[in-house]
């Protein structure tokens, strides 16, 4: 990939992200390490030309497909959910790639990554992305997102980018012992939830955070 083009410019510069990360850092993100991987990660590469301009706005933004790409500080602050609950970040899973900027960040944070997306032309856009920024230990999968990737379990954490009007039984199933479950949840009104696992048994406690604003999560796959 062009170093220019991956850089940035004007408003996708280096400058513009470091304001981002001001801005995300005043809202309450405190993981250095998080705030660390989204300033150098190039989100205008992950939004189609026209919208690119945009791309260090605190905003969500249209993919295609009716998706969107997640507002910078919903990835922050699930990202940071994950790392700051999850007792281990050695397998885990992404349900919804979308344009693959989400699963840019959780990659460099995780040994193993791996993500699931059930529209193929995202996917593939994802795919080539995260290849032109050399990003290499995420496996992706065009998959009916709700029901996870079961063969490549249990994970020590899961983060879903989509909601569905409950936890799926399915992604709980799939948690590996004291694993961690960070998604949005509801239908009209929705909010960030944390679903932790009890050691190996099939309790689990919830936690509600703040309201959110996500797509629903749909079944089936569009190719």
């Amino acid at each position: 990939m062009d170093r220019l083009k991956r850089e940035g410019l004007g408003m996708t510069s280096q400058r513009t992200r470091n304001r981002l990360i001001q801005r995300l850092r005043e809202e309450g993100i405190n993981s250095e390490k998080v705030l660390d991987v989204m300033a150098s990660t190039p989100r205008h590469l992950f939004l189609d030309e026209a919208l690119a301009a945009r791309a260090y706005e605190d905003t969500a933004l249209p993919i295609g497909y009716g998706q969107t790409i997640s507002q910078p500080y919903i990835v922050a602050r699930m990202t940071e959910l994950l790392l700051s609950r999850a007792k281990s970040l050695h397998r885990v899973l992404e349900v919804g790639s979308g344009s693959g900027y989400q699963t840019a960040i959780l990659a460099r944070l995780v040994d193993q990554l791996y993500s699931v997306e059930r529209i193929g032309p995202l996917l593939e856009k994802a795919r080539q992305r995260l290849r032109d920024l050399g990003i290499y230990n995420v496996e992706l999968k065009l998959s009916n997102g709700g029901f996870g990737w079961p063969e490549k379990g249990p994970f020590d954490a899961i983060l879903a980018a989509a909601a569905p009007a409950s936890v799926p039984a399915e992604l709980k199933q799939q948690l590996a012992p004291n694993g961690v479950l960070v998604l949005p949840v509801g239908n009209e009104r929705q909010h960030l939830t944390v679903v932790t696992r009890r050691e190996d048994s099939d309790q689990f406690d919830v936690e509600t955070m703040e309201a959110v604003r996500f797509v629903p999560l749909l079944s089936g796959v569009v190719r």
